[in-house]
């Protein structure tokens, strides 16, 4: 018997830092495809929005709707590997960790991620989720497939027959339609060598396109006070972190190399390299600059922070991202460096974000859809030259625009 959305009061969601809640007029849980079918065509039927929530992880409304919310929590797995193709099939819901021992028996790992491994795979694509890396692009760049109900309960599956639709769909921020399995390009199985330090600020921008360049994952926290690490778990090991950079980098070793877990230094599986562990204690802006612009980007965000917020202990991280085709994504046709910006839940930081904003603006930044961000429709249009492609496929597969929200109804209407 089909699930009546009457029969599903809507119940309260709240993102996992705190600064998103909501309650919609229905909660569904579908537990495969098929009643997702049914859930769409329902609310197309009674001109309700459609937004599905993955974990949590995004800091901006985009899960937002006074319709229906979808949680696709059931619709979890990796269902099939091939290694000769180096592809992974995986349901939406399937959590980043849940890739881990499936692939690696297999052969095979992701071909990278970033460092909190709980998102929902289709959530984390949607948004251009990412780690680090010039040569690698965020886990929409290696969507190969996808399934997607549209918003006539149609059920597209987009490969890579399609380009110029799958490109849309790679980063689509939930506007083409409730992802239900997505084939991903994976790597062969390897391991990494992490090696962590704290280097003066200089140093870095100085060796910066060595750092970038030598190492297969590149990234690093600049620490503003002497309080800065402990936010993020970092630890010093005695040293000053006062206006230091804590610097990660990580390279494949060979499988018989040892593991070895000692100060400054890790070797292991590279999925039990990757993630971090964080506390819920913070907000986050990220925008993304021009990789070559980088280092003048960092020195000006620096001079910022010290001179607009010098109370303010939370670090700056900083990741490079390498170029992909996708339409929305901060990487098009550019490899990137991907600049983070925190603030304390509960306190009023606005106007330092403002300024943020203004700042990297001058340097072309581009936004992550899942974190804090001031974007404009003219903005969008001028730094994201497929945005007017994107907005024709969305109008084509949702001409209601069902999978809008007050959020992305300005930019994407």
């Amino acid at each position: 018997m089909a699930t009546l959305l009457s029969d599903l009061p809507g119940s309260t969601w709240t993102n996992w830092v705190g600064n998103q809640s909501f309650t919609p007029a229905h909660t569904a849980a579908p537990r495969d495809e098929a009643e997702v079918v049914a859930l769409v065509t329902q609310a197309a039927e009674r001109g309700l929005g459609v937004r599905v929530a993955g974990a949590g992880h995004s800091f901006t409304p985009v899960v937002e709707t006074s319709g229906l919310r979808l949680d696709l929590s059931a619709l979890r797995g990796v269902v099939a590997t091939d290694p000769a193709r180096r592809r992974a099939t995986a349901l939406a819901g399937t959590r980043i960790h849940d890739f881990y021992e499936p692939l690696w028996d297999a052969g095979l790992a992701l071909r990278n991620q970033g460092d909190i491994d709980t998102q929902h795979i289709a959530g984390a694509v949607a948004t251009g989720t990412h780690g680090s890396g010039s040569r690698y692009t965020s886990l929409s760049g290696v969507v190969r497939r996808m399934r997607v109900v549209t918003a006539t309960g149609e059920v597209r599956d987009i490969g890579e027959d399609q380009p110029e639709l799958l490109r849309a769909a790679q980063v689509s921020v939930g506007m083409l339609g409730v992802v239900t399995e997505l084939e991903l390009d994976v790597a062969d199985a390897y391991r990494l060598r992490q090696q962590v330090g704290l280097r003066a600020f200089e140093d870095v921008m100085e060796h910066w396109d060595e750092l970038v360049s030598t190492h297969r994952h590149f990234g690093m926290f600049w620490l503003p006070s002497e309080e800065s690490g402990a936010l993020y778990n970092l630890d010093g090991h005695g040293r000053s972190m006062a206006d230091q950079c804590y610097v990660k980098v990580y390279d494949e070793v060979d499988p018989d190399v040892p593991d070895d877990d000692t100060e400054g230094r890790r070797v292991d599986r590279c999925y039990r390299i990757f993630p971090m562990v964080y506390d819920a204690n913070f907000h986050e802006l990220e925008y993304f600059v021009p990789l070559d612009r980088a280092p003048e980007a960092l020195r000006a965000m620096r001079e910022l922070m010290l001179a607009r917020l010098p109370e303010s202990v939370y670090p700056l991280e900083v990741r490079t991202v390498g170029p992909d085709e996708a339409y929305l994504s901060p990487q098009l046709g550019t490899a990137t460096a991907a600049i983070s910006v925190s603030g304390t839940p509960g306190t009023d930081y606005w106007d330092y974000l403002r300024s943020v904003d203004a700042l990297l603006t001058e340097h072309d930044a581009r936004v992550h859809w899942g974190k804090l961000h001031f974007l404009t429709p003219e903005r969008l249009h001028r730094l994201y030259p497929r945005a007017d492609d994107f907005v024709a496929l969305r109008r084509e597969l949702d001409p209601t625009g069902m999978f809008l929200n007050d959020h992305l109804r300005p930019l994407f209407a």
